[in-house]
């Protein structure tokens, strides 16, 4: 009977746990159809449809209750940026310059990056649905309760990134970079990926039985064994 028990005890799955993120409900917009943006300013309760704010220099900036509709960010400042209770629809971003940014209680959907510069930043309850990104820097970051999903990456660098509650859902993500992360419930079950780089830092990591069998050739690499 104790073996028994013993056994039910080492086969029982570990439980994990998902991103708890809150959904951002927007009322009452008022429409800004010609938005005149100014660094370090506050913008709240609007709604921004395809405005151009390319260019510009946008650092502090801080947006709440707001909701973006085809939005272009190319070559936009926006470090120390902060987005509260934020929707951003079909975001547009070839450069977005965006390090040390604050987002809270913000959902990105089908957004278009190519090199996204978000070192450093502060994330908690994010989502990020579809899109194509090519280049996402956000390393040193924090990030709380953050989900990605039915999204295509290039290059992911969560290099010393803290993570708790990180979920990557259906996702195909050419290079991951984990060197020097620190991960709780960082859930990679269901997305495909070339490489990671990091092996090091996999504590605290979710994967599937496949994923494993891919991983397994690079963990013996990482670890000098020589499978014959």
């Amino acid at each position: 009977m104790a073996d028994g028990r013993a056994a039910g005890r080492a086969t029982k799955a570990p439980k994990v746990t998902a991103p708890r993120l809150s959904p951002v409900r927007l009322e009452e917009l008022r429409d800004d159809p010609a938005p005149d943006f100014q660094r370090g300013g506050r913008y709240d309760g609007l709604r921004f449809s395809r405005a151009d704010a390319d260019g510009l220099e946008l650092s502090g900036t801080d947006f709440a209750e707001c909701a973006f509709e085809g939005v272009s960010f190319n070559e936009t400042q926006l470090r120390g940026a902060t987005f509260r209770d934020c929707v951003l629809a079909e975001m547009y971003s070839p450069v977005l310059t965006a390090a040390r940014a604050t987002l809270r209680d913000v959902e990105i959907g089908n957004p278009r990056w190519g090199s996204a510069e978000l070192y450093e930043s502060g994330w908690t309850s994010v989502r990020i649905d579809g899109g194509k990104l090519d280049y996402v820097n956000l390393r040193g970051s924090r990030l709380t309760d953050v989900q990605i999903s039915d999204c295509i990456i290039n290059e992911l660098d969560l290099g010393s990134v803290t993570g708790t509650r990180v979920a990557l859902k259906n996702c195909t993500i050419g290079t991951l970079d984990l060197a020097g992360a620190k991960l709780k419930d960082f859930d990679l079950r269901g997305t495909d990926f070339r490489t990671i780089s990091g092996l090091g830092s996999l504590s605290g990591v979710v994967i599937d039985d496949y994923q494993l069998s891919l991983l397994a050739p690079l963990l013996a690499a990482h670890l000098g064994v020589t499978v014959l």
